[in-house]
């Protein structure tokens, strides 16, 4: 296999994006556009462009071409393209293009702004399987509960029916509490105290507390289905030094007897650290998903650090997409150029060999996240 052909199988491997989320529904102009390619939820300030980043200059790169303008257009004339097509058009047009047979999807997030499972699997004529939030499952419970002590079982048959089809479970502790909780498993009275102290807040819309936070942690891990982390950066909604998952490192000893297998997804700029977890833990693996697109030029720099110590079955793919449909295929194509030359690299270095290079490219684009989720 010579260095082309490593780089045309891994363009034209079919990718499974094991954590994404849908399509942003109706017309986004110009101000909308760049708040979705910032993980800041401050607004855009009127003296800069979030189009000055590695992502918006990775989208004027790899986007533009498919809109029929050259590489590198500007962000007028970008914008202006896009403008010609309606949402459903721009969506068919990028996700077909991303070269995905598999969108794993997060469906806690702003759910009646992107579409859902069924409509991205239709946008983009490809399989899409549904991950369930933990924290969002529990706000529907306590919605529709008034009694506190009917909520701990309610909140397990709600998990039940809906995981019934679902292939994941995702937690975002990172973002409520942070990871330097008590990794020991809370107590049934725990548990109604706390639940006792949320009504009592009267302010049961976000679960926050830590007991509840940890609670749903190890009631995911019962359910047996791979459980996502959010881990590292993300929107100001964080502590990023709470984020780190070398903070997990107890919960995570604690938990492996049971079985159930952790991903810790984004990781920047803890990838080393998830990399040491998922070497020493045979239930750990984790992705680099959002950083891939958030560092742009960078990609194949922070991919290669991902690679120093994790075993190769441990790395997934995944992009994170959230609204504007070109994130699904940037996330893909920044991803295929990272690997193509930090695997190239090795092997034009001679410490791989071609064939070494191509399966460690298909255990991480694909194959691991096929065996890990069950997917045929």
């Amino acid at each position: 296999m010579s260095p082309e052909q490593l780089a045309d199988h891994v363009a034209n491997l079919p990718l499974i994006d094991h954590h994404v989320h849908g399509v942003h529904r109706g017309p986004l102009g110009r101000a909308g556009f760049e708040q979705l390619i910032t993980e800041s939820d401050r607004p855009v300030p009127p003296w800069m462009s979030t189009f000055d980043s590695q992502l918006g200059l990775a989208i004027r790169r790899y986007c533009a071409p498919l809109l029929d303008l050259d590489p590198h257009a500007s962000a007028e004339d970008y914008l202006a393209a896009r403008a010609k097509l309606d949402e459903a058009s721009l969506s068919q047009l990028f996700l077909g293009a991303s070269g995905v047979s598999d969108y794993l999807v997060d469906t806690g997030y702003q759910g009646d702004a992107v579409t859902g499972v069924d409509e991205l699997a239709r946008l983009s004529d490809a399989h899409a399987h549904e991950v369930v939030r933990l924290e969002s499952e529990l706000e529907y419970v306590v919605s529709h509960e008034s009694t506190v002590t009917a909520v701990p079982d309610a909140f397990v048959r709600r998990l039940e029916q809906r995981t019934a089809g679902a292939v994941g479970l995702k937690s975002i502790v990172a973002y409520r509490h942070g990871f330097d909780f008590d990794p020991a498993e809370p107590s049934s009275a725990d548990v109604l105290t706390a639940l006792d102290r949320w009504y009592a807040s009267g302010e049961t819309g976000r679960v926050t507390d830590p007991v509840l936070l940890r609670w749903l942690l190890w009631t995911g891990v019962r359910r047996g289905l791979p459980l996502q982390l959010h881990v590292g950066f993300g929107d100001t909604d964080l502590q990023l030094r709470s984020a780190d998952p070398l903070l997990l490192t107890e919960w995570l000893r604690q938990i492996e007897p049971l079985g159930t297998q952790v991903v810790l997804l984004h990781c920047y700029p803890f990838h080393r650290e998830a990399g040491y977890l998922a070497h020493v833990f045979p239930h750990v693996s984790f992705d680099l998903g959002l950083t891939t697109m958030y560092v742009g030029a960078r990609a194949a720099a922070v991919l290669a650090e991902g690679l120093e110590l994790a075993p190769f079955a441990k790395l997934l793919y995944s992009s994170d997409a959230f609204g504007p449909a070109e994130l699904h295929f940037l996330g893909a194509t920044l991803w295929r150029r990272a690997v193509s030359s930090v695997l190239g690299g090795f092997v034009e270095q001679g410490d791989w060999s071609e064939v070494d290079a191509a399966r460690v490219a298909t255990l991480w684009g694909r194959e691991n996240a096929a065996r890990l989720y069950g997917i045929g």
